[in-house]
């Protein structure tokens, strides 16, 4: 799929420059054949007015949730919105008061946190850590730094960059710690499609017990999985009555409407897109495989494990790097600065595109570190 002159923001970037565009979290790949047919045959329809959420679709995701989760939500829980960055902002604003904190992890996805600082909430990072190669927050310590005036938690699972899957154990660890100090969880669930592992299972922390439940707030969307982002449609899990209305109180006058051909979009990659994101579980699989076994080869590169998402957090703290962004565009491979989500020890890259892609990436990396070293 060539989308270098399309109107893609990711090859955007880079248009007229020899640098492979591997930073921002969209995909390479074309729909699912479903989805394009769905798409086709509603634009033939020809009229585009205002939208509202499909009962059909509505009743997918009920059904999904409980055929992959065991999950029994009900219909009226649902709130639809563009995307999950939405969900972040709105939750900060309803949850607690002006000042009060909201905890996120201290390397993460950036809207998380920047919707606390934009909603007149004090940030309160969570340090992350690696517990058998794998990045999580550090629990114990967010046991002793809970305040009276912290009110909210924002969750990324599967985690964005880490790319960790958190077990059960540790989700009943944290929800036991929410539950206790009276907090809210909103959990940004938009990879729980994306579990490259076969031993590792998405688990949604509400999913877990019903006081857990009462007290979350649970963003998902199709857009990541089946690489829909452009046409903007996601929703949000709200099972406590009062917290659902003062979310969709605070969308008023600023969420817009989910368009139709989101709607259209999500329900056809639910009702048809299981066995194509199979095959590309499949792909991203053997992209990561290769991944590890490259980039821990080359002097001064680490990459621990990736259980989930198409994206690879590289440690490149031992180059000693200034700008470790410029020095890797400047051997042609754009990828994400690890500093936009609160590290610069490290960058991102994203391997959800053509294998051919990922090589040439190795290769340019692999002679940049080499020349550095020989320098």
């Amino acid at each position: 799929m060539d989308r270098a002159n399309s109107d893609s923001v990711k090859w955007g970037r880079y248009k007229n420059t020899d640098i492979l565009p591997m930073w921002v979290a969209d995909s390479d790949f074309a729909v699912a054949p479903g989805i394009a047919d769905a798409l086709s045959r509603r634009i033939e329809h020809g009229v585009f007015g205002y939208a509202e959420a499909p009962k059909e679709l509505i009743q997918i995701v009920v059904e999904r949730m409980a055929r992959l989760y065991q999950w029994q939500i009900r219909p009226e829980w649902l709130v639809w919105q563009p995307g999950v960055v939405n969900g972040l902002n709105l939750a900060c604003r309803i949850v607690g008061s002006s000042g009060d904190g909201v905890f996120t992890p201290s390397v993460v996805y950036p809207p998380f946190t920047e919707a606390p600082e934009l909603s007149d909430r004090s940030l309160r990072p969570v340090p992350m850590i690696l517990s058998d190669q794998r990045w999580v927050m550090d629990l114990e310590w967010l046991a002793k730094n809970i305040t009276a005036t912290d009110r909210l938690l924002l969750l990324c699972n599967p985690h964005n960059p880490g790319g960790s899957v958190y077990t059960s154990e540790e989700l009943t660890r944290l929800a036991e710690l929410i539950v206790a100090r009276d907090m809210i969880v909103c959990s940004d669930e938009i990879h729980c499609d994306l579990i490259l592992d076969a031993d590792k299972k998405h688990v949604p922390i509400a999913s877990l017990n019903s006081e857990i439940e009462n007290r979350s707030i649970t963003v998902m969307a199709p857009s990541k999985t089946f690489n829909t982002p452009g046409l903007g449609c996601s929703f949000a899990i709200i099972s406590n009555r009062e917290l659902r209305r003062r979310y969709k109180k605070a969308k008023q006058g600023i969420v817009p409407y989910v368009s139709g051909l989101g709607y259209v979009a999500a329900r056809a990659a639910y009702e048809s897109g299981d066995d194509w994101n199979r095959q590309q579980l499949a792909y991203l699989r053997a992209n990561r495989d290769y991944l590890l076994g490259e980039i821990n080869s080359i002097r001064g590169l680490r990459l621990d494990s990736v259980e989930a998402t198409y994206l690879a957090w590289i440690d490149v703290s031992e180059l000693g790097l200034n700008n470790p962004a410029r020095f890797f565009e400047k051997a042609g491979v754009g990828l994400s600065a690890g500093r936009e989500f609160g590290d610069g020890r490290f960058m991102r890259l994203n391997f959800g595109c053509p294998r051919s892609i990922v090589e040439q990436a190795v290769t340019r990396i692999r002679l940049a570190v080499s020349d550095y070293w020989a320098s």
